[in-house]
């Protein structure tokens, strides 16, 4: 099966990201920030879900998130599907945190049970052929509105770009970097919607070390 381990964002000031998301969510070797400015503008594609178990959890991440300096984009509120709001990160990332209880069942945690990658795409059905070519195993499918795969630590799932904005609460429009890497043991590429996979960054370093010492072996 091919697996999603974690996800690293890229920000100006790596540091400054890397405090926030100490003090807002802090996911451990899932999440992962590096430098990087490349230009981006407006909605860059993609939204991280964390799913939790009650409303309490809800409203304890996203007051963390808030205090540490996150922008509201949509309120923490109890809808038909459950309890939920969306932040956004200082560099840019968006985030929802949300439960499908409307009910609190124990003490209060900040205890994250899943993180969800959803892509905003052009094409689902295209995009879904894409990542099945290489080795994603469906786990969820909507025809051409929603597809989610079975990968791991981390869940990937396929929206439609605008259904994905109005979710998050912000205009579709953007373009340039998405300033996301998504680190598998699928390889390195770029899907129909530029956004780029490659392998951990420890797992690179010990490709890379592997083929240097069978070339000294060789020479």
């Amino acid at each position: 099966m091919t697996s999603i381990g974690s996800v690293t964002l890229e920000a100006p000031d790596a540091t400054a990201a890397e405090a926030f998301y100490a003090a807002a969510f802090d996911l451990g070797d899932l999440l992962a920030v590096r430098s990087g400015d490349a230009p981006t503008t407006g909605f860059r594609g993609y939204t991280l879900s964390l799913v939790v178990s009650q409303p309490s959890t809800v409203d304890g991440l996203i007051g963390a998130a808030l205090n540490a300096g996150a922008t509201p984009l949509k309120p923490v509120k109890k809808g038909f599907w459950g309890y939920g709001g969306v932040v956004q990160a200082p560099d840019g990332a968006i985030w929802k945190v949300a439960t499908s209880s409307k009910k609190d069942s124990g003490p209060a945690t900040l205890q994250v049970d899943d993180v969800v990658l959803l892509l905003g795409v052009a094409d689902v059905a295209a995009s879904k052929r894409f990542y099945v070519d290489r080795g994603l195993e469906v786990a969820k499918s909507f025809g051409s509105k929603y597809v989610q795969f079975d990968t791991g630590d981390v869940t990937l799932a396929l929206y439609r770009r605008r259904a994905l904005a109005k979710d998050a609460g912000v205009s579709a429009d953007g373009d340039g970097s998405h300033r996301l890497v998504i680190d598998s043991d699928a390889g390195s590429f770029a899907d129909p919607d530029g956004f780029t996979w490659e392998p951990p960054a420890g797992v690179a370093r010990a490709v890379v070390e592997t083929a240097g010492a069978a070339i000294a072996q060789a020479s």
